[in-house]
């Protein structure tokens, strides 16, 4: 006897000025899912639909690409999941008063509610999430946390989950948070059969920083730091201490420190420990070092201080996230 296949609706907003990748990046990672499901034991299916705002027929993304609904938004069926990607669109005032009352209409049927980037502004504008936990993109973070200060904003993270309500940052962040979905509608072997079909390099967990330190030094170093930076990220395993890298920098360890942690916000020896972490987390995806090996590569004193550090930045130990999200080489054919 077959077994029965569970059916999840899964619903996205489409409106005029949409961003595109927050809907599309999404809605794959559910088609890509069903493809997969079967072949991992899962016995669910997505059932997708995308849902014009201002009725049916075709609508225009901010890039140009064109997008058609075959039904609206205020007269879709019943949804398990109801997503609203962001995008300029959403920001007009009669768009934004139609998503919002079909938020507080459909509240109470729907089990998951998710924004994507600026989607947020609809969903805190419904009054859902007040109170709750959310992030966006961090471009919008300051703008957003002063238009709806009951809203408790982590402007930091990649997806935050609060009950039933999800948002998460900009563009390829909603990919994250869709494969969130998936992992806890199908499981985390589909989820990440998910990833490894759309080549994402990881499937990052929700708490992972919008910016690694390698980035944020990109953004928003100076000279003459910035060649200290860079070394840094390229010399992980080696002696880092502020001394060191004040001579490096020509200056004093206190004109270093005084003007690194201005630079980047952080002082040199957290700077440092980000960016080994950050190492040491690539390093566990490949196949053949030890944790005590990667923990002396990428500049530890120990395997235990190596373990407590990245549980502290990631929520979890170093064989555990190994064991969870790397992914076995492939002989090559």
């Amino acid at each position: 006897m077959t077994a029965r296949v569970r059916r999840i609706v899964v619903g996205a907003v489409l409106f005029d000025a949409v961003t595109a990748l927050d809907l599309v990046g999404p809605m794959e990672v559910f088609a890509i899912a069903n493809e997969l499901a079967a072949e991992h034991g899962a016995r669910a299916r997505y059932e997708l639909r995308v849902l014009g705002v201002t009725g049916q027929g075709r609508f225009t993304a901010e890039s140009g690409l064109v997008f058609a609904a075959r039904e609206t938004l205020a007269r879709a069926p019943a949804l398990d999941t109801l997503i609203i990607p962001g995008g300029a669109g959403l920001r007009e005032p009669a768009v934004s008063a139609a998503v919002v009352a079909a938020l507080q209409r459909r509240a109470t049927s729907t089990r998951r509610i998710a924004s994507v980037c600026t989607g947020i502004y609809a969903l805190a504008a419904s009054g859902l999430i007040d109170g709750r936990r959310a992030t966006t993109h961090w471009r919008f973070a300051r703008e957003v946390a002063a238009r709806f200060p009951r809203v408790r904003l982590d402007a930091d993270a990649i997806y935050v989950q609060d009950g039933r309500f999800f948002t998460s940052a900009g563009v390829t962040a909603g990919v994250d948070l869709a494969l969130a979905l998936v992992e806890a509608d199908l499981g985390a072997r589909v989820a990440l059969a998910v990833a490894r079909e759309l080549v994402v390099f990881l499937k990052r967990q929700g708490g992972q920083s919008q910016y690694s330190a390698p980035l944020r030094f990109q953004a928003s170093s100076t000279d003459p730091i910035r060649e200290t930076g860079a070394w840094i990220v390229d010399h992980v395993g080696e002696d880092l201490a502020v001394a060191r890298l004040a001579r490096r920098a020509h200056l004093s360890p206190r004109q270093f420190t005084r003007r690194f942690t201005a630079t980047f916000g952080v002082a040199p020896a957290t700077y440092v420990q980000q960016v080994r972490l950050d190492a040491a987390r690539d390093l566990l995806l490949e196949p053949g070092a030890s944790v005590a090996q990667i923990s002396d590569a990428t500049g530890f004193h120990s395997a235990d201080a190596f373990s407590r550090a990245f549980e502290s930045r990631f929520g979890v130990r170093p064989a555990a996230y190994r064991a969870r999200f790397a992914v076995a080489r492939e002989p090559a054919r």
